[in-house]
C-alpha cells in the first residue's frame, strides 16, 4: 500500500480518478485558450510546435508531446527535428539560429526555478525576435507550461487528444 495525501492506494489499482478541467473550470480553461491563440497568433507553425513539444519534454508531460507531435507531422515537420528536439543542443545542425534561440528561452523559462531566465537566453532570443514576437514568444511559453500542468495535475493519458472529439 501507499499513502499520498492522506489516502491509501494499492499499488494494483487503477489511479486515483481526476477532475474533468474543462469541465470543471470552464472559465479558467477558456481564458487558457484564449492566451493560447493569442500567443501563437503571427507566430510561424513550425516554430510554434518546437517550442511546445520541447517545454512537454522539459515537463514530463505525455499528453502535450503525443498531441504537439502529431500535429507537427500534420504540419509537414521532418521526423528528424522531431526526435532531435530534446537534444537540440547536441544537433542545432537541424534547427535555425532563431529556432535555436526560441527553444534556449524555452528551457530557461519553462526551467525558471532552476536559475532564472539567464540574460545570455534572453538576449539571444531577443536579437532573433523583434520585441512583439519576443512577447509572443514568451507568451506561447507560459500557455504551453500551463497546459502541461493543467494535463499533469489531472492526469490526461497519451494518445488521447479531447480537441477531436
Amino acid at each position: 500500500m501507499v499513502m499520498t495525501n492522506n489516502t491509501t492506494h494499492t499499488a494494483s489499482h487503477e489511479p486515483l480518478a481526476r477532475i474533468d478541467f474543462a469541465k470543471t473550470a470552464p472559465k479558467v480553461f477558456k481564458a487558457v485558450i484564449g492566451l493560447d491563440a493569442a500567443a501563437r497568433a503571427g507566430l510561424d507553425p513550425a516554430l510554434v510546435e518546437l517550442i511546445q513539444i520541447r517545454a512537454s519534454h522539459l515537463n514530463g508531460c505525455a499528453y502535450c508531446l503525443h498531441m504537439h507531435t502529431n500535429d507537427a507531422r500534420k504540419a509537414g515537420e521532418s521526423e528528424d527535428r522531431l526526435h532531435l528536439v530534446a537534444v537540440w543542443r547536441e544537433a542545432r545542425n537541424f534547427y535555425s539560429a532563431k529556432e535555436q534561440a526560441a527553444l534556449a528561452l524555452t528551457d530557461a523559462v519553462t526551467l525558471v526555478a532552476d536559475a532564472g531566465v539567464p540574460d545570455a537566453a534572453y538576449a539571444e532570443a531577443a536579437a532573433h525576435f523583434d520585441e512583439a514576437e519576443l512577447a509572443q514568444v514568451i507568451a506561447l511559453i507560459l500557455a504551453i507550461n500551463t497546459w502541461n500542468r493543467i494535463a499533469l495535475s489531472t492526469a490526461k493519458v497519451a494518445g488521447t487528444d479531447e480537441r477531436e472529439g
